[in-house]
């Protein structure tokens, strides 16, 4: 995504059509785009012959884009799970690793980045039906892999609101939901984490739509995206219009719920009935 909207800057800075960039590397004004959005691969030599295009002459300039050309190609940690995982999701998940801040309501279940092991265990045995022993624990494996990085020292901002259904419907034993409340009240602690609980008691609110997750990136380059998963695919939003209701659904959201302490609180009540 970085080295696409580097390359569409550099070719909108000269004037250039994404036409007369796919001709110049013998591909198609759709693969440009794609490009430029990071959805593909980037071969060495195309990129080489747009930065030609483009003016870039400098070589320590054409060295740290072709470098992260070569960065872009590496698969991530995550490819080694393919084989348990829905095709749309590495997607998701090198973009995770990637954000600076992770923005999400939550509806069904408590979010894959603050379960539990137990509690993991229960929603993918219940979420891959039919599936054996060893595909339910490496699908647990890596969402506790992926954990790994909110408690990073270069952690991302988390921030998610919880409605509180995730919170009441029950997935394992009374054991299992004890222990997922007692770590969601942990780990709300955490200096880089803001957790609100969306109560019953509110009523209707701007999350009708269901569950999404906004993450943005370090990089001012890079555009926000919204993801969305649905039963057989998920959909990935960067217009910024897009972009921007979700944004303030979820501001509406963090605003209707009460804040970090009082959601603490919340939980300490839930805790104590389970």
């Amino acid at each position: 995504m970085l080295l696409g909207s580097q390359l569409r800057r550099l070719r909108e800075a000269r004037g250039i059509t994404r036409e007369a960039a796919g001709y110049s590397i013998r591909a198609s004004e759709s693969k440009i785009s794609r490009m430029e959005l990071g959805r593909v691969s980037f071969k060495t030599r195309d990129v080489e012959d747009l930065l030609t295009l483009y003016g870039i002459t400098d070589e320590s300039e054409r060295e740290s884009l072709l470098s992260l050309a070569r960065e872009a190609n590496v698969a991530g940690w995550w490819h080694s799970y393919t084989d348990v995982l829905p095709t749309w999701f590495p997607t998701y998940v090198g973009l995770e690793g990637a954000a600076s801040l992770i923005r999400v309501y939550e509806v069904q279940f408590v979010h894959g980045l603050l379960q539990t092991e137990e509690y993991a265990r229960a929603v993918v045995r219940r979420g891959m039906k039919g599936a054996s022993a060893a595909d339910v624990e490496r699908r647990v494996t890596l969402r506790l892999e992926r954990q790994k990085y909110l408690l990073s020292d270069n952690a991302p901002e988390f921030h998610i609101v919880l409605d509180e259904a995730a919170l009441r419907r029950p997935y394992g034993d009374r054991e299992v939901m004890r222990g997922q409340l007692q770590h969601l009240i942990d780990v709300s602690a955490r200096p880089n984490v803001r957790l609100q609980v969306m109560p019953f008691s509110f009523g209707g609110h701007s999350g009708e739509s269901g569950a999404f997750t906004i993450l943005s990136f370090p990089d001012a380059d890079l555009s926000d995206v919204v993801y969305l998963e649905q039963l057989t695919s998920a959909l990935y939003l960067d217009k910024r219009e897009d972009v921007g209701q979700y944004e303030q659904a979820l501001k509406e959201l963090q605003q209707d719920s009460p804040g970090p302490a009082e959601s603490r609180d919340l939980l300490r009540g839930l805790l104590q009935l389970s």
